[in-house]
């Protein structure tokens, strides 16, 4: 796992858990997407078979989530039977509808290697942009879908020998007969603009058929055909679907609410990967008499320290090795994610902001008020005292809930995040006009300023809570509070007179100066070793 899978994994997670704080029926679910050529070639790598790579990062992925406080209803797995049922269904009733055809193609063939050039076994330069790309998607450059067959100046990735043209049997689903039903559809579609707006430029440039079907043998196999697997991109999202199936199986709900009911889908992608979402799935789904996703919320790219990320190239930061091996934070790269900037413009990944968020705004903001405002009161009443809550005080909390549910609804999370630190910001204001140090601790007077401030930081950790989960409940447990889950609206509740305080310690800690530079230096080792190679 890297910080590209946290662009979309970690708003999900804050994206649901706020809508169960709304009282909403919500469920979650991803799952590992375990076909197609960067998984053998992985296993060619290694030295071991697809099956046993697949195992092992399923398991890896499984055990990080929690660690991030990220959690699926169910994470499923590609290879999973389920999957390969509901992947065949689906395509048997695309080819009884007459969505499937089939014909003979040319495409790149190794002649050193012996096999043909699907996908990552097979490099050259984008007929779009002009830029080396792989062989499905232009990385580099203008993030385009690449056809099989497409690339220009194609070579082996394996070998490096110079491609052969050579003759094969393909299928490819009718996009082409659904170009009225997709125009209409992404007229319709919520989530955000850069996932309508990329699809459409591709709808308007001239929708062709897409090839379905693989020539090599891990992955599911095309009815009827022992040489021809299905394309990774078909029956991955597919895996939603029985993803779902599998919580089902474990917990008796009932998945076809959600893929053939009233359920509403709601998709959170990287923005490489629209046009799959946007306008392959949507028709898979509707050819086969499904329910199509009402919602697709496609993020910025990723970016790390200015280039675009590239494990390949040495742009990328790992979560386990890089981060949490580290001793850092994991509530703090959750903050970092969300907060950093818009949902749909790039994230820039950088030690250099990190540090600057986590001691600025995690410590000396957001922090340096739930400590001192605690801690004031444990030193002189150990218990919350009594008070009312002032007009301005309970308005400032009501502003942000708001703040919240627009910044929902418009899939916008730094607008979240920052009605949080704002609220924090208030509370440092208020704790330094009001000097509460400066009276008797026995006058209503002092007694109201804390009771306002202890209210102020429940309804902090409540509003904060899907954003930094533990923090939140470990400002839970400082005050005394032992419920968890606590919906958004009980942020404005009244904070019991005589809860007892327990004795604070700070939530946050700072990153030295000393960290980041040995972190910034660990990433430009990778990149010069990547170059070098």
């Amino acid at each position: 796992m890297h910080i590209a899978h946290l662009r979309t994994y970690v708003p999900g997670d804050v994206f649901v858990r706020y809508l169960k704080k709304l009282g909403q029926d919500v469920v979650f679910f991803c799952g590992s997407d375990t076909h197609g050529t960067p998984v053998t070639v992985k296993a060619e790598e290694l030295g071991l078979t697809p099956k046993e790579v697949v195992e092992k990062y399923h398991e890896h992925f499984k055990t990080i989530f929690p660690l991030l406080g990220i959690e699926f209803d169910n994470y499923g797995s590609t290879d999973n039977p389920l999957n390969h049922n509901r992947t065949l269904e689906i395509t048997q009733r695309l080819l009884d509808n007459g969505y499937i055809y089939h014909k003979i193609i040319s495409l790149p063939f190794c002649p050193n290697c012996q096999r043909f050039l699907p996908d990552r076994y097979i490099t050259g330069t984008c007929p779009h942009c002009g830029t080396p790309a792989r062989g499905d998607e232009c990385d580099q450059g203008c993030k385009r879908y690449i056809e099989p067959g497409e690339l220009l100046e194609p070579r082996c990735s394996i070998c490096g020998t110079p491609a052969e043209m050579k003759e094969t049997k393909h299928y490819f689903l009718k996009l082409t007969e659904f170009k009225d039903y997709l125009s209409e559809y992404l007229d319709n579609l919520d989530g955000t603009d850069i996932a309508r707006n990329y699809s459409r430029q591709w709808l308007e440039s001239g929708l062709q058929d897409w090839n379905i079907t693989r020539s090599i043998d891990w992955g599911i196999k095309f009815p009827g055909e022992e040489d021809l697997v299905l394309y990774v991109w078909y029956d991955a999202p597919i895996g939603y679907i029985s993803s779902t199936e599998e919580w089902a199986e474990r917990t008796g709900g009932d998945w076809l609410h959600y893929w053939k009911g009233p359920g509403k889908l709601i998709h959170f992608i990287g923005g490489d990967i629209v046009y799959h979402h946007c306008l392959f799935w949507p028709v898979m789904l509707k050819g086969s008499g499904y329910s199509v996703p009402d919602a697709v919320v496609a993020s910025g790219m990723v970016k790390v320290e200015g280039h675009v990320f590239s494990k390949s190239r040495g742009y990328v930061v790992f979560v386990e090795e890089d981060y949490l091996a580290e001793g850092l934070d994991p509530e703090a790269l959750r903050y970092y994610v969300v907060s950093y900037t818009g949902h749909t413009r790039d994230l820039d990944f950088n030690w250099a902001s990190y540090g600057e968020k986590v001691n600025k705004e995690l410590v000396g903001t957001l922090g340096n008020f739930l400590y001192r405002s605690l801690l004031f009161a444990y030193r002189n009443y150990k218990a919350v005292p009594e008070g009312e809550v002032e007009e301005e005080v309970r308005r400032q909390v009501e502003t942000a809930i708001e703040t919240i549910r627009d910044g929902l609804d418009r899939y916008e999370f730094k607008k979240i995040t920052d009605s949080v630190l704002g609220l924090s910001s208030f509370g440092n204001r208020y704790l330094q006009a009001r000097e509460p140090w400066k009276l008797d601790k026995e006058t209503p007077g002092a007694r109201s300023i804390i009771h306002n401030v202890l209210w102020l930081s429940k309804a902090i950790a409540v509003l904060m809570e899907p954003i930094m989960p533990f923090k939140a409940q470990e400002t839970y447990r400082q005050l005394g509070i032992n419920k968890k889950d606590l919906l958004l609206d009980e942020a404005i509740s009244p904070l019991n007179v005589g809860l007892s305080i327990l004795k604070p310690e700070p939530i946050f800690s700072q990153v030295a100066e000393e960290k980041i530079q040995a972190l910034q230096e660990a990433v430009s080792n990778r990149i010069a070793e990547a170059e070098a190679n």
